[in-house]
């Protein structure tokens, strides 16, 4: 399939009768010529060349297939395209209502783009040199406290069998490594064989970093692991599916789905008396990281147990470390300690020479 949808010649997929009253799918979008076959060469060399996440491919694939509609209706194509006419694709959108975010994904897409571009000798310049990204506000990541952490461990302890069993080992985990959601989830049965105090975990873009695991959550794995086999699929290929992973499933996947273990953290809000939709996989991360900080861990050491590929994404989380560095300094410096004991030096100084 190449990047605008459709099938190259010799490959043409077998034609389906659509159903009564279905309505007719929406046409390819035009392209310029050629720009399908250098999109999709862009893509393969973001997959074997950098290892992209397969996520990001698809969303580059998307961004493309809007540039390229772009150049068309400029009555432009890759080579002749001119910076303006990056500069008005930019401020279309803009106009557009896209938020600055995705202008500046689709901005990184076209600077990796034309820069291969450039690589391959299909064009001598890059149109996107000294083009300026959109101002992006840097929100800062929602987390809980300790306090409600807390609440929602003690809310997996409360559920019973198995499947809070399970529960325990998710939430254990979670908190305990900072995991993506779709690590966690897709956890191969293997990583937490022989009781582990590290496990290896494939993250982004298939890198694989170690990482420690806490003895509250080796005790949950070691739990959950005791009724595991009872709650695998009959026998059959679904078993031998789920069989691999960790928190196995009947589903297509094999194991707990991303969307399955955010209903399971819902209920346990509701149970901790927490409001659910503060309470997602992504905050329990965030909560990993800047309770982390909180408690001294420096954030380079962060930055390796999240698997961040740039210390700029974990400096999201400084604001924890500003605030941890500010009692500090107020606490522990000599000067501040020399500060409490003025006072008193003050008095003895105020009184009349025997």
């Amino acid at each position: 399939m190449t990047v605008d949808g459709s099938f190259p010649a010799g490959r043409r997929k077998a034609a389906t009768p659509a159903p009564p009253d279905a309505d007719e799918a929406p046409a390819p979008r035009r392209l310029p010529p050629g720009f399908d076959a250098q999109a999709d060469a862009f893509l393969e060399m973001m997959s074997a060349e950098r290892g992209t996440a397969r996520l990001t491919r698809q969303a580059y694939r998307d961004d493309l297939l809007d540039y390229g509609a772009f150049l068309v209706r400029q009555g432009a194509n890759v080579p002749t395209v001119t910076r303006d006419q990056v500069r008005a694709y930019l401020g279309e959108m803009a106009t557009n209502g896209l938020s600055p975010r995705t202008q500046a994904r689709r901005l990184s897409c076209l600077r990796q783009f034309h820069g291969f571009l450039r690589a391959e000798g299909i064009r001598a310049d890059d149109p996107t040199l000294g083009l300026d990204g959109p101002r992006q506000g840097r929100p800062l990541p929602r987390v809980l406290s300790e306090e409600d952490v807390l609440a929602l461990l003690a809310a997996a302890q409360r559920q019973e069998g198995p499947r809070g069993l399970r529960t325990r080992a998710l939430m254990e985990l979670l908190y305990c490594t900072g995991l993506r959601v779709s690590e966690l989830v897709g956890l191969p049965l293997a990583a937490v064989r022989r009781d582990p105090e590290a496990m290896v975990v494939r993250g982004k873009g298939d890198k694989e970093r170690l990482v420690p695991l806490g003895e509250p959550a080796r005790a949950a794995v070691r739990a959950w692991l005791a009724v595991r086999g009872a709650t695998l699929p009959p026998e059959g290929p679904g078993r031998r599916r789920a069989e691999r992973f960790l928190f196995p499933s009947n589903g297509a996947e094999g194991h707990l789905t991303r969307d399955g273990f955010a209903k399971i953290l819902q209920a346990l809000a509701e149970d901790a008396g927490l409001p659910p939709a503060l309470v997602s996989p992504h905050v329990l991360r965030h909560c990993f990281a800047s309770h982390m900080l909180a408690h001294g861990a420096d954030l380079r050491g962060v930055q390796m147990l999240l698997g961040h590929a740039d210390i700029a994404t974990t400096e999201i989380y400084t604001h924890v470390l500003d605030s941890h560095l500010f009692r500090l300094v107020n606490t522990a410096h000599p000067l501040a300690r020399a500060g409490e004991q003025a006072p008193a030096a003050s008095r003895d100084d105020d009184k009349d020479p025997a």
